[in-house]
Formats: C-alpha cells, structure tokens, sequence
C-alpha cells in the first residue's frame, strides 16, 4: 500500500533567517529532529535516532524558504520538506511540513511533529 503525503504547519515566531538555519543546518537540526546530525558533504546529512543513522540528501533548497530532503529508506517520490511562509495579514512566520506516511499512522506522525516543533520553538526562541 503506497504511503500518503500530508502536510501540518506551525506558526514559530521567528524569522526566517533563523528559523532556516535550524531546519539546513546540521547544528541547527540536531537540537530538535535528531538525537545528533552529521554532515556527509554539501548535499547530504545524517539523521541519528537512538544511535541508529538515517542518511538524507539534499534535492533542493531555497535559502530561507524551503529545504527538501530525500531519505534514502523512503519509497520513490517521497520527500521531506520544510517550507518557510509569511503571512500576508499578520507578518508572522509559517513552517509547513510535507512527510509521507501510512494513512493510519498519519495521527501519530502528527502527534510527533507537534511535539518536534515544540522543541524547535523553544530553541529559536519563539515559544507560543
């Protein structure tokens, strides 16, 4: 059964500046996605859960804008992506998720970035 794309967002009171370098860099991310991040080279990173190494290339980015990532355990076509907006109303800063996942884990993997982007928040200073 193909996994599903879905998308949550965030407003993180930061600027996109400083949020971008938390969501592109591999000091940036190790303080909130992963227990530690490493850079392999300029086009790919690796994610470490529990000791365990995810490697991830770097398909495209925008600075402060988007990054999209391709983890080399996904299926073909699937991604994870970061994208920075701003609101045309109130200013205020948007992160917007992309992610892949079975249709009945969907709940959970929501349940986990909201709490991924809790400790993001906290990190870039713009608790909510």
């Amino acid at each position: 059964m193909a996994r599903i794309k879905y998308t949550v967002d965030y407003l993180i009171k930061s600027s996109p500046t400083i949020l971008f370098d938390f969501l592109s860099t591999a000091s940036g991310l190790s303080q909130w996605f992963a227990d530690r991040v490493e850079d392999n080279n300029a086009d790919e990173l690796v994610f470490f859960w529990e000791g365990y190494p995810e490697k991830a290339a770097i398909v495209d980015a925008v600075d402060n804008e988007f990054i999209r990532f391709e983890m080399e355990s996904g299926e073909d076509e699937e991604y994870l992506e970061f994208r920075i907006e701003k609101s045309e109303v109130t200013a205020d800063t948007i992160l917007i998720i992309t992610d892949f996942a079975d249709k009945t884990d969907i709940p959970d993997q929501k349940k986990l970035w909201d709490s991924q982007i809790k400790t993001l928040t906290n990190r870039v200073g713009g608790s909510n």
